[in-house]
């Protein structure tokens, strides 16, 4: 099953990159695809909680599916290359094994405990 789902977000990241594409997006855009929403760890230096909120928000896949819809309604280009670019970064996310985060901290994930096991750490 877990191949199955990382070959799902792999189509996913691909239809990201192929949109990007279609609406012709300059280099410099593809480089956000890869780095832009981690600014969003950034909420980590307030509180595990707010991290996870902001996290979460620059990483949910309905958030980028409705930036892409309100852009294109609104024939907005920023809309659109950023609803692509949250939508693709949350599938490279889900591939390398990175999830939606938990309050409890930022290796809390709905995927399972990334980084060190928690044994590991003491």
């Amino acid at each position: 099953m877990k191949t199955l789902l990382t070959l799902e977000e792999i189509g996913m990241a691909l239809l990201a990159i192929a949109g990007l594409y279609h609406y012709e997006a300059p280099w410099w855009i593809y480089l956000l695809l890869l780095f832009g929403p981690d600014i969003s760890m950034t909420g980590y230096l307030i509180s595990n909680r707010a991290g996870a909120v902001l996290y979460n928000l620059f990483h949910h896949k309905t958030v980028a599916i409705l930036l892409y819809l309100a852009g294109v309604a609104l024939v907005s280009q920023v809309l659109i290359f950023s609803g692509i670019i949250l939508f693709g970064h949350a599938s490279l996310d889900r591939i390398l094994g990175y999830g939606l985060k938990l309050k409890q901290g930022f290796n809390y994930t709905h995927l399972g405990l990334i980084g060190k096991k928690e044994h590991e750490r003491r």
